[in-house]
C-alpha cells in the first residue's frame, strides 16, 4: 500500500469511521518509512471529547511527532476552541502533516475555519473521505453520498478519494471488508472518486483479493473504547 504522497493528508467522515485510527496509524507508519521527516497529528476534533487522537500525544510525541488539539481538548470543558497554534502546520516547515477531521458535516465546520490555508495548498493535499458501512447513516450509496456532500459544504472542499475502513473492531472478518468494497465501488462511481485504500488488521491481508491486497493498509487499533460489545452477538 503506497501513503498519500502529499504534504498534507485529511481525514473525514461520520461518527464511528474509524478516522481517529487511521490518523495515528498513518502518522506512526510515516514516521517509520520517514525517520527524518518533520510530522505532525493535527487533531480537529471539537465534536466528541471522548474518542479522540488528542489521548495518545505522549505515544506520539516519544515517535517525534509533533501533536496539535483544540484548546481544553482533555479537560472537563465541553466545548473546545480551537488555538492560534494550529496555523503552524501551515506556516512551518512540516514535511508531513495529518488532519484528523470531527465526525460528519458538524466536525467538518471546523475544517472549514482554515479555508483559506487550504485552498492555497490544495496540490498539497489528500482528503480522504473514511467510510465504515456498520456505522449509522453509512450502509447505502445515498447515505454515504448524502454525507459527502455535507461534510465537502462544510469543510469547503471536496474529498479526494475513499476509504474503506469497514470494521467491527477485533470482530471484523475479510468478508465484512469484500462486502464494503462492493458498496464503496458503486460509490466511487456515484461520486466519480477512486477507492484509495482498503484498511483494516494485518490478519485480513491475506484473505482478501489480489485487488484488495494492493491498496491495504494494516495496522493494529490503539484506542478502544470500554462500552465497546460484541456486534456479532
Amino acid at each position: 500500500m503506497t501513503l498519500p504522497k502529499t504534504r498534507y493528508t485529511i481525514l473525514v467522515g461520520n461518527y464511528g469511521s474509524g478516522k481517529t485510527e487511521l490518523s495515528l496509524a498513518l502518522a506512526l507508519e510515516m514516521r517509520r518509512l520517514e525517520p527524518d521527516s518533520r510530522i505532525a497529528l493535527v487533531d480537529l476534533d471539537i465534536v466528541n471529547p471522548y474518542f479522540r487522537s488528542a489521548e495518545q500525544g505522549d505515544l506520539l510525541r516519544s515517535h517525534n511527532i509533533e501533536v496539535f488539539m483544540p484548546s481544553f481538548a482533555m479537560s472537563t470543558v465541553d466545548i473546545p476552541a480551537l488555538p492560534a497554534n494550529i496555523m503552524a502546520v501551515f506556516e512551518q516547515p512540516f514535511d508531513r502533516v495529518i488532519i484528523d477531521v470531527g465526525g460528519d458535516d458538524t466536525g467538518a465546520t471546523a475544517l472549514g475555519r482554515y479555508a483559506p490555508q487550504l485552498s492555497a495548498r490544495r496540490e498539497e493535499i489528500t482528503m480522504l473521505y473514511v467510510i465504515n458501512p456498520f456505522r449509522p447513516l453509512s450502509g447505502t450509496v445515498e447515505d454515504i453520498a448524502d454525507l459527502f456532500a455535507l461534510i465537502g459544504q462544510k469543510a469547503r472542499m471536496t474529498p479526494d478519494a475513499l476509504v474503506n475502513n469497514a470494521n467491527l473492531q477485533e470482530h471484523t472478518t475479510a468478508d465484512d471488508l469484500i462486502q464494503a468494497q462492493a458498496l464503496l465501488e458503486q460509490v466511487s462511481q456515484q461520486l466519480k472518486l477512486p477507492i484509495a485504500m482498503t484498511a483494516g488488521l494485518p490478519r485480513l491481508k491475506d484473505q482478501l483479493p489480489d485487488a484488495m491486497q494492493e491498496c491495504f493498509f494494516a495496522f493494529d487499533p490503539i484506542m478502544k473504547p470500554d462500552w465497546l460489545v460484541d456486534l456479532h452477538e
